[in-house]
Formats: structure tokens, C-alpha cells, sequence
């Protein structure tokens, strides 16, 4: 029994086809199938229903599969175990981070991490903080740099990397732009301009609305914080954004500090604390975490 035959008979199982194995394996597919042949024969049974118009496992491979997965995952382990005692960081790395104002520079801190492990490849997803945790919970990223708002699901941990106070941002021409602060009942009744709902900033305004027993009037939402201001230079309603925003513009528009309660985003980086985590996640989080950490201090 080969380790190889082991691969092409999971393989062929997910793609329930001999052609799109081979494929997928890059090998031919006549070597595919001679491989499981030969399997088959040291074991004395059949593993494949090769009658139908795709390949299905028999009621011997249905239950041969896990052990084939499992010696598969145990080689891979040894693999990257060997690696990471190695000091040899390879493989692939997902991040996600927030389609907002970041409290840190991202793209910098990947570019400082590919350069010294070049032989990393690395995908950035840019999408909102629902969306990344449910990415990071599925496996599907390593790390992301989310907005808090709330407890993290479960297995999940996270490093706080910023906080930064949210103001409210108005045309020159709104009765509220000679004002210095605000309370947060001043603002119902008003045509809010805000992050889309599974934003950090966003759960942190609805909430704060919420335990006031407020109810905020959302008119519109812009997922780019800086069009928020833009919609509101325009008389379209109050943006509520973050003050790095607010400065971008604190010469063309108005920004109002929000009292009674205070509003403050939070961001921070994300990662699975439970279940394996490749060489390569484990020496970006320890990358970042120490980036973070020079930058502000120790968390």
C-alpha cells in the first residue's frame, strides 16, 4: 500500500470522476486508475463503483475513506512539522481585513512578512467583519483585521490593534455645523449616513442607539467611509465616521464630537485559537502581533 494510491482513491472520490483526478493530481489517467487497481488487489476488495455514469466508493471504500484521509492528514502534518522546526516557512497564506479605514498599514505588514519568506504566496480578501470571521471560522482565512463590536465566536482570538473615536460629519450649511459636540438623541429624527450592517463601526453605532433606546433613521449606506462624508457634503444626512476621516476633510466640512455616550471603533487582528494552523499562519500572527506591538507598545 502506497501513500499515493491512498491520494488518487480520495481523490477520485471528490471529483467522482477518474479523468478529473488525474487532472487534479497531474498525472495520467490510466495511472490513476492502475493505481487503484493494484490497491484493490493487496486489499482483496472492491473500493470503487465504476457502473454508473460517475465513480462512487463501494460499501468497503465508504468505510476505507477516513483512514486514507487520515493517513494523508498525519503525512502533511510531519510535513509542516518538519518545516516549522526547519525554520523552512512555505505554503499559502489568506488574510482578510476591513473594506474601511484601517488602523493599521496591512499591505505593509505583508510586505515586510512576504519579504522574508518569499516562499509564501499570499491572497488578500477585502470584505466587512461579519463576513471575515465567518471566513476565518470556516478555515478559509488565516488571519483577518476585523472591526470588534461584540464577543468573538467561538475559537476565535484576536489582538486589539486600534481604537479611534467616531464623530458626525455634516454639510456646512446643517444647523448642526456650528457645534462642537453633540448627544446622541440629537441625531434621531436625522437622515444618517453609515457603514453597511456586518461592519464593525456599524454594530457599534446600533448598539449604541440600542441601549439608549433610540431609534436611529439609516438613509444611506456606503461600504467606502469616505464616501460618507461626500454624501453628507452633499445635504444628504449626518455621517457618522471615524475622526481619520473626518480630518481628511476637516477643511471643506464640519465634524462633531459625540457625547452622551462616546462612540470609539475598534480594530483588531483576528485568528483561529483552535484546530491546526499552518507554519506559515503561525509565523505571519507572530509577524503581525510583533509589528503591533512596536508600534503601540505591549497590548
Amino acid at each position: 500500500m502506497e501513500l499515493r494510491q491512498l491520494e488518487y482513491l480520495v481523490t477520485v472520490v471528490e471529483e467522482a470522476s477518474f479523468t478529473r483526478a488525474a487532472e487534479r493530481c497531474h498525472v495520467a489517467q490510466p495511472g490513476v486508475s492502475a493505481q487503484i487497481r493494484l490497491l484493490e488487489r493487496e486489499l482483496g476488495q472492491t473500493l470503487l463503483d465504476r457502473s454508473g455514469r460517475t465513480v462512487r466508493p463501494t460499501e468497503v471504500g465508504a468505510a476505507v475513506l477516513p483512514y486514507a484521509r487520515a493517513a494523508l492528514s498525519a503525512v502533511d502534518g510531519i510535513r509542516l512539522a518538519i518545516e516549522e522546526m526547519s525554520g523552512l516557512v512555505r505554503g499559502h497564506l489568506s488574510v482578510g481585513m476591513v473594506s474601511s479605514v484601517s488602523a493599521i498599514d496591512l499591505p505593509a505588514v505583508l510586505a515586510q512578512f512576504a519579504h522574508r519568506h518569499p516562499g509564501v504566496e499570499i491572497t488578500l480578501r477585502e470584505t466587512d467583519s461579519a463576513q471575515l470571521l465567518d471566513a476565518l471560522t470556516a478555515r478559509l482565512l488565516d488571519a483577518a483585521l476585523i472591526g470588534l463590536s461584540g464577543p468573538l465566536p467561538t475559537g476565535i482570538e484576536a489582538t486589539v490593534v486600534g481604537e479611534v473615536p467616531l464623530v458626525a460629519i455634516v454639510a456646512p450649511t446643517d444647523p448642526l455645523s456650528t457645534s462642537k459636540a453633540i448627544k446622541l438623541e440629537a441625531l434621531v429624527g436625522r437622515r444618517l449616513i453609515t457603514l453597511p450592517k456586518g461592519t464593525g463601526l456599524r454594530a457599534v453605532i446600533d448598539q449604541a442607539f440600542a441601549e439608549a433606546g433610540l431609534h436611529p433613521h439609516v438613509a444611506f449606506e456606503a461600504s467606502d467611509p469616505y464616501v460618507l462624508a461626500q454624501l453628507a457634503g452633499h445635504g444628504l444626512g449626518v455621517a457618522i465616521a471615524t475622526e481619520p476621516v473626518a480630518r481628511a476633510y476637516h477643511d471643506q466640512l464640519p465634524s462633531l464630537a459625540i457625547a452622551e455616550p462616546s462612540l470609539l471603533g475598534r480594530q483588531a487582528l483576528a485568528w483561529r485559537a483552535e484546530g491546526p494552523i499552518s507554519p506559515a499562519a503561525r509565523a505571519f500572527i507572530s509577524h503581525a502581533r510583533a509589528m503591533i506591538t512596536d508600534r503601540r507598545g505591549p497590548l
